[in-house]
């Protein structure tokens, strides 16, 4: 990509990061104040979401439901930034190759997108590989933002937080990375190739329908589907960074733990919040990444 194409895509990525950061929050807080847990649940799923809900606002007010923003603000706008950036950059590189390159695409699609084309193997790896390399980058920050949404520490100020979290050694700024890579590769590479087949058989069979219409749709649509198959490593990751006792510490440790306590449920604690969050954010970031691509680029 040329310099000019790389600023408008990382300028379109913060957009969409900040964007996403600022609505959310709130569904982001109570994933992380229910999978923190170390107990089982007893009550039903909308009964513990309506109950943590309750007690954040009576003991923080309605403006604690945003607690930790200024942190998901650090690692959401670079983070998402960074990948819409490094993903369509691995995109143009692969539709070099004619192993990777789409073969055959319908002739409407063209209009409602400037991106890359791939075939579904090579959506698979480009979006595996940059969400995850950006993870690895941006890690210590998802640990600084989960622990800033968690009531189990006692952060003060983000400065503060990230040198004491990197006085502990490499190892406790990488807490948590293999679990988020378990999540985080299947879930990237899934949502590419659901997002790209559903708007490319969208924009043909119904080729007046708005672009930001069909990028949201299909984002949502994608994020469903990807988040489920993925969210067990999203409870395991949450415990590893959140918790601090040596049984959380490690990745097959903290699987044992959380089965012999919840069983084959407690993997799912939040689901329905991360499920939620992530509709609303993919609707929103592809619509405005891809919204404001088109309106720069024609």
């Amino acid at each position: 990509m040329k310099n000019a194409a790389v600023g408008q895509h990382l300028l379109s990525g913060a957009l969409s990061g900040f964007g996403g950061a600022i609505l959310l929050q709130p569904l982001d807080l109570l994933k992380t104040r229910i999978q923190q847990g170390d107990s089982a649940l007893n009550a039903g799923n909308t009964t513990i979401i309506w109950r943590t809900t309750k007690d954040i606002i009576r003991n923080e007010g309605i403006k604690g439901l945003w607690t930790g923003t200024s942190a998901t603000l650090v690692r959401n706008v670079p983070g998402v930034a960074l990948y819409f950036t490094s993903l369509t950059y691995l995109r143009s590189i692969m539709a070099k190759s004619p192993y990777f390159s789409a073969h055959q695409q319908h002739s409407r699609d063209s209009s409602k997108t400037v991106l890359p084309k791939l075939s579904s193997q090579g959506n698979l790896i480009a979006g595996a590989t940059a969400r995850v390399g950006v993870g690895f980058i941006l890690n210590p920050f998802s640990i600084l933002k989960a622990r800033f949404e968690s009531e189990l520490h006692a952060y003060r100020s983000l400065s503060g937080s990230l040198l004491s979290i990197a006085r502990m050694g490499p190892s406790e700024l990488m807490r948590g990375f293999v679990a988020s890579s378990l999540r985080d590769a299947p879930y990237a590479g899934l949502f590419v190739v659901i997002y790209e087949s559903i708007k490319r058989e969208t924009t043909y069979f119904i080729p007046t329908a708005y672009a930001v219409g069909i990028h949201s749709f299909s984002a949502a649509s994608a994020g469903a589907v990807a988040t489920m198959a993925t969210h067990p490593f999203d409870v395991i990751k949450t415990k590893m960074q959140v918790r601090s006792e040596d049984k959380y510490r490690g990745f097959t440790t903290t699987v044992i733990r959380i089965f012999k306590q919840r069983g084959a449920a407690g993997f799912f604690d939040g689901a329905s919040l991360r499920m939620s969050r992530k509709i609303l954010s993919s609707a929103i970031g592809w619509a405005v990444f891809e919204g404001m691509l088109l309106f720069m680029q024609t």
